[in-house]
């Protein structure tokens, strides 16, 4: 794996970022393409970073003509994205990396846990349906012409700069004021969290692996809560308690439609995943990071500046309006 050479279309997302630190923690020769703008997450020194608009067919092509053992495309969400991308690195990459999702899968699944050959398909958000067409194009791709294609699916993915939950830090500021949140359901949905370091250290392996072309691997934490647990846990870390409001999601998605299609296409039902396949190719992946310590970290960089305190006015709103009529 030393000196794989390695593009990231993207680089400094809240997934990415980890997994350009793990890249060359273990002797990748990385280079990074994206805008060039500030980022809260700053790269690694030894990662080369070319500035580029990925968009611009020009510029793609550009990057294309240097040749890369490995690409991994971050931030790839349409079939069209896709079409340019392949077409322009065709011939000149070794393995190309779709990051897709885990929201694709079967929503709700009819089985848990679940497992790459769960079924796709989720009728309740764009989102998903296009990465699902995109990986649709990428199958046809490698079954024609034995494209190089890997396709990962990461699930809820955090690192310290993300409240996982809508709204942000908006149900840790409702939290620290004594006031209540909303929840979910009944707030007993299982729900996996993956910390970011976590993932980097399943994906990594997975670059210029030769075993790994023409599949697909979830890469996930095994560490399972219900929502109100990790409600519970950030409220702790925040050095206070929550009081919680069970709202229907369907309730919920009527009074804020976008928080209510996450909801309905991802969050309300249960999510159990196994990583079988993955450790199959990565034998020793493990993730070792528990959300309790996920949620100190969240909290201690949350209040290391205070604006980073913003609250989403909409989402608060929101939770207003649903506690009122739910507690009435």
């Amino acid at each position: 794996m030393s000196g794989l050479r390695v593009l990231f279309l993207g680089g400094t997302g809240i997934i990415s970022s980890a997994c350009s630190w793990r890249a060359v923690e273990l002797g990748l020769d990385l280079t990074v393409a994206n805008r060039g703008k500030t980022s809260i997450r700053p790269l690694p020194p030894e990662a080369k970073q070319i500035t580029a608009d990925i968009e611009d067919k020009a510029s793609l092509a550009a990057l294309a003509g240097q040749d890369f053992d490995v690409v991994v495309d971050w931030v790839a969400f349409t079939p069209d994205q896709v079409r340019a991308r392949t077409d322009a690195l065709r011939g000149h990459v070794g393995q190309y990396v779709f990051i897709s999702s885990a929201s694709a899968y079967q929503t709700p699944p009819a089985r848990l846990p679940i497992t790459e050959s769960t079924p796709l398909r989720n009728p309740f958000w764009q989102y998903s349906r296009n990465k699902i067409a995109c990986e649709d194009l990428l199958t046809t791709l490698y079954r024609e012409e034995g494209y190089p294609v890997t396709i990962v699916r990461p699930s809820h993915t955090y690192d310290r700069t993300l409240v996982p939950f809508d709204g942000g830090w908006t149900i840790v500021e409702r939290m620290r004021r004594g006031q209540p949140i909303v929840v979910h359901g009944d707030g007993t949905s299982l729900w996996t969290l993956t910390h970011h370091r976590d993932f980097a250290r399943g994906l990594v392996p997975l670059l210029g692996h030769p075993r790994t072309l023409g599949d697909t691997f979830q890469i996930t934490s095994d560490d399972v809560l219900t929502w109100d647990q990790i409600a519970n846990a950030l409220a702790t870390a925040a050095g206070t308690t929550a009081q919680i409001v069970h709202v229907p999601s369907d309730a919920i998605a009527a009074v804020h439609q976008d928080w209510g299609d996450g909801l309905l296409g991802d969050k309300t039902h249960s999510a159990v995943f196994d990583n079988s396949k993955l450790r199959q190719v990565v034998p020793d992946y493990v993730a070792t990071i528990p959300f309790e310590t996920g949620a100190r970290e969240i909290i201690a960089w949350h209040d290391e500046d205070p604006t980073r305190h913003r609250i989403d006015p909409a989402i608060n709103e929101a939770m207003n309006t649903l506690i009122t009529r739910y507690t009435g």
